[in-house]
């Protein structure tokens, strides 16, 4: 049976094209026994929570279970926002998290529409892998806020990069690698 993934993309002007090419990057290097599903949500230059929520809702149900979740950027923000407010009745194997900002860590990252509770991670549903990436000299997204997101999800797997910037290298590979790895390990 192929195993099903939800990519959701960051948001800004162009960034469904930008991230287009992390999501074929993420297909590549898993191969066919995974499909990569890479849904352009609403409105990506003003992405918004209430904009996005029902297309992730949309997506979810036509996906078979348990759905690999990936996320980028602003994406993985939102995508945060949905799972603690949203019933998920599908299980959910893994979360993947590509350099999420952290709203309300600073001023410039204060839009209370996004900002999560400080207990967000105890309205989440049952994930067995949470991995959190994000590269030190990320141009767009503090690398401070992984330190902040990392807090908050104790049981994540962190994955620092040197050199890959906000687009990780346009490279999944190291993505790829921990899904495929962790569920031959888990027996899926």
């Amino acid at each position: 049976m192929t195993r099903q993934i939800l990519f959701i993309h960051g948001g800004g002007e162009g960034a469904y094209e930008a991230d287009e090419i992390l999501a074929a990057s993420l297909q590549n290097a898993l191969g066919a026994a995974y499909e990569v599903h890479f849904p352009k949500m609403p409105l990506e230059e003003s992405a918004g929570y209430v904009d996005w929520k029902a297309q992730i809702t949309q997506e979810l149900s036509a996906l078979d279970s348990p759905v690999i979740l990936v996320a980028h950027s602003v994406g993985g923000s939102i995508l945060l926002k949905y799972l603690t407010e949203e019933q998920v009745e599908k299980p959910i194997a893994g979360l993947f998290l590509l350099a999420v900002p952290y709203f309300g860590a600073d001023e410039t990252w204060n839009y209370p529409d996004m900002t999560l509770p400080p207990d967000f991670a105890t309205k989440l549903p049952p994930i067995d892998r949470v991995f959190l990436y994000h590269s030190r000299d990320d141009e767009v997204v503090p690398f401070a806020h992984l330190a902040l997101q990392a807090a908050k999800l104790p049981q994540a797997v962190v994955r620092v990069f040197d050199g890959r910037g906000h687009q990780l290298g346009n490279d999944l590979a190291d993505v790829a690698e921990d899904i495929s790895r962790d569920e031959s390990l888990s027996g899926r």
